[in-house]
């Protein structure tokens, strides 16, 4: 065994508030030995992001510690002064944020910000210099000498995560903290950075703490995890353990929730209801108003945290005296209702947009950018058609083109059987009254000054829904997203991420659509409110008939949706076909790659063969020659000699033996 590095004893973290004292993390305590990666998982407020901050002796007013032990290599942390602290923080421990662009100086080259971590530890400038040089080349950045001298909005996403982690490495820590370091990225570029931090951890001993609620990064990644619920431990152990047999409802709910690419379109077993408040936490054990094994005892007395079998621990009275914790299932037997109009509701063919500006400029008129680049596609009523692909691939643009956001440069848009390309007002019409928009992030979309049954009379005014109808149908909107009236008076601020979705989801059905277009609708939710939103979509569009365009780069969510899958890549589509053969043997090497670079909530997994794309996509601006794929493709001239075709000639989508079509000239091969 190696020894103990960090050392976590009844920490208990409290926030004086104008409602009073609030305890976000109660009496935690967890052990982390060198060279160990632990995962911290649970909702959001259950306390993972406090605990890590605490350690790093970096909470914000008016939080502080109340109580606790915490160790680094045996030394004190919460004895220290914030000078004493400084010397500590990068020197011996480091932590990585979840969003690099607002985690790195805008105004500063990349490599003097990891040099500035140096200096401040008494390196001098040429030293600095060289390491920041290595340090870059260490987390897979090519050519440093010239990145190196680059700002970060010149960075892509990934490649921002990378420098945050090098100037996290700067000192050599012995610790480093990640919190939801991938949750804002593609998967592709997720498992480029995952693999980084296991190189990490081989070569140079790291200890890790991954906070995350991706439970297939804790699969793949992590040696023991620990549960968290309402600022408590609730059940930690061995992650292949707890995976293979958790001890407490919640986790055992955690993991049904997980939407898998694996898996068939049955609903899934959501958690009902939403975290709960730390200021106001239920009496006795605080997930029992949302557990489905709940006893009376559960509700009164709270269960202490106790050992099983070695290192297993859980707090849950029904795991205690020894019974298997089981979950009830959720009822799978859903009926869709058939369409009635055999037309499309939405016809895209050929379609190019043109993101780059078309007025003349000084030196000319400047060069069109296809950031959308003929795609054609449809999707009927009742009907789900998954979008998937990297950011910047050209989702979004191709939905807001749909929607008459951005002008199409050349092709065509049917929808309900009109030609709406031109996009007038009367075209306009018709495309707010057939299709509706379901933004990612709800709270952006909604008018913080305005109450909900504002936001819902405002649309159904559109819609020519007016006074007293127009509250009345308001309040059924909320009963069919699974909201009561009595929220109707709420503003958007008093609600959960979850709460706030299915108000964006009510608001555009007021129109009464007979589609919807997603765009990524719940990757800013927990797994488990992220499961309630995915039924409740199944269900409209069941109940309703309605047809949905599922933008999403979650492949496990796009798997258990959609009916058809369209790959895009560099603003085309490279595969499409339904999702069970899609998923089942995908064709084109991109969707491969996608495929295998999604982590599985399943320990059995961690050895299984990973298709990890190099660099980033190219852009739009400049595309390249011949197929678009071909400068990262595994199976493409930079892996295989003699295969010219692919930098001379651009691949059709054609149909393959598989059933599908894919635009690649070798499909199937990879």
């Amino acid at each position: 065994m190696t020894p103990i590095l960090v050392d976590v004893r009844g920490l208990t973290v409290q926030f004086r508030t104008g409602r009073g004292t609030v305890r976000a993390v109660n009496d935690v305590s967890w052990q982390l030995r060198e060279g160990e990666i632990l995962g911290i998982v649970g909702e959001s407020g259950s306390g993972k992001s406090v605990t890590a901050r605490a350690v790093m002796g970096m909470l914000r007013s008016p939080g502080r510690v109340d109580s606790g032990v915490v160790e680094l290599g045996g030394r004190d942390l919460l004895g220290l002064d914030e000078l004493q602290l400084c010397e500590v923080r990068g020197r011996d421990m480091a932590m990585v944020f979840q969003d690099p662009q607002a985690a790195l100086n805008p105004v500063m080259r990349v490599g003097e910000q990891i040099a500035e971590a140096l200096l401040v530890h008494g390196a001098s400038r040429s030293a600095a210099r060289a390491r920041a040089l290595e340090l870059l080349a260490q987390v897979g950045i090519p050519d440093v000498e010239r990145t190196a001298d680059l700002y970060p909005h010149e960075f892509s996403g990934g490649m921002r995560q990378r420098v945050v982690i090098a100037i996290a490495l700067a000192n050599k820590p012995r610790l480093l903290i990640a919190d939801e370091p991938t949750t804002a990225l593609d998967v592709t570029i997720q498992a480029q950075i995952l693999e980084l931090l296991v190189e990490l951890r081989r070569e140079l001993g790291i200890a890790i703490v991954m906070i995350t609620h991706d439970m297939g990064v804790v699969a793949e990644l992590c040696d023991r995890m620990l549960v968290m619920y309402g600022g408590r431990v609730v059940e930690s152990g061995p992650v292949a353990d707890v995976f293979a047999a958790p001890r407490h409802p919640y986790t055992h709910a955690l993991l049904g929730a997980v939407p898998r690419a694996d898996a068939g379109s049955d609903a899934l077993p959501a958690i009902p209801g939403s975290p709960p408040d730390p200021a106001r936490l239920p009496t006795g054990c605080a997930f029992h108003p949302r557990c489905a094994v709940a006893e009376p005892q559960c509700a009164t007395t709270r269960p202490e945290l106790t050992t099983r079998d070695g290192d297993r621990t859980a707090a849950c009275w029904v795991s205690e005296r020894g019974d298997t914790v089981t979950v009830l299932p959720t009822p799978t037997v859903r009926t869709r209702r058939p369409g009635t109009d055999p037309r499309p509701i939405l016809q895209v063919t050929d379609l190019v947009t043109d993101v780059g500006s078309r007025s003349r400029g000084l030196f000319g008129r400047t060069p069109p950018v296809h950031a959308v680049n003929g795609v054609s596609l449809e999707v009927a009523a009742g009907e789900t058609l998954g979008l998937v692909g990297e950011s910047g691939c050209g989702k979004s643009t191709l939905s807001r083109t749909i929607v008459g956001i951005n002008r199409p440069a050349s092709g065509r848009i049917v929808v309900d059987g009109t030609d709406v390309t031109a996009m007038d007002r009367r075209a306009s019409g018709t495309v707010t009254s057939t299709i509706q928009y379901v933004f990612q992030d709800p709270y952006a979309s909604l008018n913080p000054r305005r109450t909900v049954g504002q936001s819902l009379t405002e649309a159904l005014g559109i819609a020519g829904v007016t006074g007293r109808t127009a509250r009345t149908r308001s309040a059924e909107l909320l009963d069919r997203v699974g909201l009561h009236r009595g929220h109707l008076d709420r503003y958007p601020q008093a609600f959960s991420g979850g709460q706030r979705q299915r108000v964006g989801i009510a608001r555009a059905l007021a129109a009464e659509p007979r589609m919807l277009i997603c765009d990524e609708p719940v990757s800013a939710l927990d797994v488990s409110i992220q499961a309630q939103i995915i039924n409740l979509l199944e269900d409209l569009r069941n109940d309703l008939g309605l047809g949905y365009l599922f933008i999403a780069h979650d492949l496990g969510v796009v798997r258990h949706l959609s009916d058809r899958v369209a790959v895009m890549y560099l603003g085309r589509i490279v595969e499409t076909g339904p999702a069970e053969d899609v998923y089942r043997a995908p064709q084109h090497p991109y969707t491969r790659a996608l495929l295998s670079s999604t982590p599985e909530p399943d320990t059995a997994a961690r050895g299984r063969e990973r298709i990890v794309l190099t660099g980033d996509m190219p852009s739009p601006a400049h595309p390249p020659s011949g197929c678009t794929f071909r400068t990262r493709c595994p199976i493409g001239p930079l892996h295989r000699s003699g295969r010219e075709i692919c930098e001379q000639q651009r691949p059709d989508l054609a149909p393959t033996p598989a059933g599908q079509l894919a635009a690649c000239h070798f499909p199937g091969e990879l």
